[in-house]
């Protein structure tokens, strides 16, 4: 099926462009308050700096993770297995809690761009849902009730 395969494709470049941008946002903040050399309750600027690039550097590798059964459900039509629908639900649900966050905090642009994504990754996983087979698979006759032979038209 062309439109789930459409999907899960788009929902992964998604998700790789996401974390390529969560991690240049850590590195960049990173870098700032580094630069800035000003603690925070005592804290080391430069711990505060590490700890902002090792946090981009794991969201970015936790996105990157969690689009590659993406990939792998756009290229093969195959639905995610169990472990990378627990992984997509988890992505789904972070996105949720984060959107509502960022509605409060941030913008209203920031928070349509979260409920997008949110949006794609439920789509996906709805598409690729049970009961639905892959797509090169052929569909079984139903043997609940036999055939019956059709009607023919009477002449009276």
């Amino acid at each position: 099926m062309l439109h789930r395969r459409s999907v899960a494709l788009v929902t992964a470049v998604v998700l790789v462009v996401e974390a390529v941008g969560v991690a240049v946002l850590h590195w960049v903040l990173g870098v700032m308050v580094e630069r800035q050399r000003m603690s925070l309750d005592g804290l080391d600027p430069h711990l505060m700096a590490v700890s902002a690039w090792i946090g981009g550097a794991v969201l970015g590798v936790c996105l990157l993770v969690c689009a590659v059964p993406l990939f792998r459900a756009a290229l093969a039509d195959r639905p995610p297995r169990r472990l990378a629908r627990a992984l997509l639900v988890s992505v789904a649900v972070a996105h949720g809690v984060l959107g509502a966050v960022v509605a409060a905090l941030v913008s209203w642009a920031a928070f349509a761009t979260l409920m997008v994504v949110l949006g794609l990754v439920v789509l996906t996983l709805v598409s690729y849902g049970p009961g639905r087979p892959p797509a090169d698979t052929p569909a079984e006759p139903s043997t609940d009730t036999p055939a019956e032979p059709p009607l023919r038209p009477t002449t009276g």
